[in-house]
Parts: structure tokens; C-alpha cells; sequence
């Protein structure tokens, strides 16, 4: 029997494509169901969940309220120098419906038009070539490197060895947003 679809995710459209979720067999360790995909990224929570929970529980947030888990560090969404802060509901609404994705430091989220955006995924210097000059300019500026230097750093970025750029889009206005970090 094929998995059945994945839910939504408002802020995460695409987790396989970003790696977040992968296919497996795995039983889902909080409505205990082998559905086809498990959730891979990180989890925070007073338990070992480590691929052990399936996106199902993760966005009707059955996860969270059975393992207090949390999927992105709620400090981390927005409210820096260069993103606003967002409506408490949205900051958990990111943080414990949503599957977070795997940075080489503390991740962050991106927020924009007083909502999360919707991450797009890890980047390297072709994948944010592609995703086109915004993509640059937004990553450039989060930095803070310019000529030489930015040049340079833009030759490391690389989506699966860090550096490596996090790409968001905003719901509203289509902005794109991001950060990159290495270890």
C-alpha cells in the first residue's frame, strides 16, 4: 500500500525535498503507526526522538502536547536585527507543528510581514545561484560580507558540507529571506 499523503506544513511545503522528512518504515513512537515517512531533522524534547516521529504528529501537534517536543527553538524565530519578531501563535505554530530542518549552528527562522516564512531549504552556492539574485542579496546581507570576501564565502557555501546558506520565502509578499552558518 503506497503512504498515504503528507500534511500540510504552512511555514515547511516541501520537507522530503528539503530532507526533513524522509520515507520509512519506522513505527512512529507517538500514535505508534509505521506511515510511510518519518520526521528527520532535530527535536527538542526530555526524550530521545531522533527519527521516531511521523510528520502526522508533528502537524497536529499530538507530538508536542506527548512529548513536550519542540522542532525549532522558539528564541529563534525572528525578532533579530533584520527580522521582526511574530505573534506568539505563529512562533508555535513554527516551533511545534512545523518540522524544523538541520544547520550547523542553532538554526533560525525567517520571518517577514509579521508571519514566518516558508523555509525552501539548505543551499549551496549553485542551488542559491539558481534560486536567483534576491536569493544572493538576502544571504549577502544577513553576513555581512561584501566584495573579496563575500566572494570568496559564496564559493564555499555548500548545501550538504557548511558553509551552507537557509533559504525562506515570505507568504505575503514573496520576499526571500535567509541566514547561512558553518561549523
Amino acid at each position: 500500500m503506497p503512504p498515504e499523503p503528507l500534511p500540510a506544513f504552512r511555514y515547511h511545503p516541501e520537507p522530503i525535498a528539503t530532507g526533513s522528512v524522509v520515507p520509512s518504515d519506522r513505527v512512529c513512537r507517538c500514535c505508534g503507526s509505521a506511515r510511510g515517512f518519518i520526521y528527520a531533522g532535530p527535536t527538542y524534547a526530555g526524550t530521545d526522538l531522533d527519527n521516531g516521529l511521523c510528520p502526522w504528529c508533528i502537524a497536529d501537534g499530538a507530538a508536542h502536547q506527548k512529548f513536550s517536543a519542540a522542532f525549532t527553538d522558539l528564541d529563534s524565530i525572528g525578532d533579530t536585527d533584520l527580522w521582526p519578531p511574530v505573534d506568539p501563535a505563529v512562533a508555535e505554530a513554527v516551533a511545534f507543528r512545523t518540522p524544523g530542518f538541520q544547520g550547523w549552528q542553532q538554526e533560525r527562522w525567517f520571518t517577514c510581514c509579521g508571519d514566518a516564512g516558508a523555509f525552501l531549504g539548505p543551499k549551496g552556492r549553485l542551488e542559491l545561484e539558481d534560486a536567483g539574485e534576491e536569493a544572493l542579496t538576502a544571504i549577502r546581507e544577513e553576513i555581512g560580507y561584501e566584495g573579496a570576501a563575500w566572494e570568496k564565502y559564496l564559493d564555499a557555501l555548500n548545501r550538504d558540507f557548511g558553509p551552507t546558506a537557509y533559504l525562506f520565502r515570505c507568504l505575503h509578499c514573496g520576499r526571500l529571506g535567509g541566514y547561512s552558518d558553518f561549523t
